[in-house]
């Protein structure tokens, strides 16, 4: 490695000073002398997260905070983007014995045989790195109610008002946190004009409760077929979860849950620390996690 290289190399890792370095490089890994989170097997709802080889250390954090705080015992079932290594697999599956992980390979045979009468998501899901956690997550669901859930998200205290929408059975929407500003692949009134009826502002696709019977694979071909609707990358999946759930019903959950850039949890129950705050899951989120006791020694 050339001398610029080295130095390129630690400008990016210090470049959010030593203490964040510190909480990411050290601390982060401490999860891993926790206990394991066993009987994750109810069906009341199903944790499905996509994860990959840089994200599986932090999707660790996410679940046992989660599994904290929310006292529940969902069932979890965790999907490989195709990165993550056998030793990756097997920590994830000692830390959570219940859980089914989903091999990639295995789940691109099943998943594109399926998809096999709808052109528009089949090439969708062979092109799009992310389009798993669309047709994965729909076609593995085991329960009518699906908890949506990115390893970027940490939790403090217990999701109160997300727990009472999972576990009301005349709750029939969708719900989840709202995003900074909308952010998708397609205008609204394109929307409007060919499928009569308008997006939720605000949708982000990182926590939130997701019924089953708002994932209609030929609602995805129809809106597949919307106008310059394969755009932005990382704003494709989270473009058909929110056409779905809008044709299906759907609120945002409360303001503490939304997603936000400045610092601070402010006695939020949660965080989404999206990619342009992810230094602050370490910094902030996890440092507050440690001072909070109970998720490691």
């Amino acid at each position: 490695m050339s001398i610029g290289s080295l130095l390129l190399k630690v400008k990016q890792n210090y470049q959010h000073g030593l203490r964040t370095a510190y909480y990411r490089d050290v601390v982060r890994h401490k999860i891993l002398s926790s206990l394991p989170i066993k009987d994750t097997t109810s069906k009341d709802c199903e944790i499905h997260v996509l994860t990959s080889a840089n994200d599986w250390l932090n999707l660790v954090w996410t679940l046992k905070s989660f599994y904290h705080f929310s006292k529940r015992q969902y069932a979890l079932c965790i999907h490989d983007d195709g990165t993550l290594t056998q030793e990756n697999i097997s920590t994830l599956q000692y830390h959570f014995p219940d859980a089914r992980i989903i091999d990639r390979k295995q789940a691109d045979r099943k998943v594109l045989a399926l998809l096999s009468s709808y052109p528009r998501c089949l090439e969708f899901r062979k092109t799009n790195h992310l389009s798993p956690k669309v047709f994965d997550f729909a076609l593995y669901l085991e329960s009518d109610r699906m908890l949506l859930l990115d390893s970027d998200v940490l939790f403090f205290q217990e999701p109160t008002v997300l727990i009472q929408r999972i576990e009301d059975p005349a709750y029939t929407l969708n719900t989840v946190n709202g995003d900074v500003a909308s952010a998708y692949t397609v205008d609204p009134i394109v929307v409007e004009k060919h499928c009569n009826f308008t997006p939720i502002d605000r949708f982000n696709s990182g926590l939130g409760l997701i019924h089953k019977a708002s994932l209609k694979l030929d609602w995805m071909e129809e809106f597949l077929a919307l106008p310059n609707i394969i755009g932005h990358f990382w704003r494709i999946e989270q473009t058909l979860f929110a056409l779905c759930s809008s044709r299906f019903g759907v609120e945002l959950l409360p303001l503490e849950y939304d997603v936000r850039l400045d610092r601070g949890i402010k006695g939020c129950p949660s965080r989404h620390y999206v990619g342009r705050i992810r230094h602050l899951m370490y910094l902030e989120g996890i440092r507050q996690l440690v001072k909070q006791g109970g998720l490691i020694k």
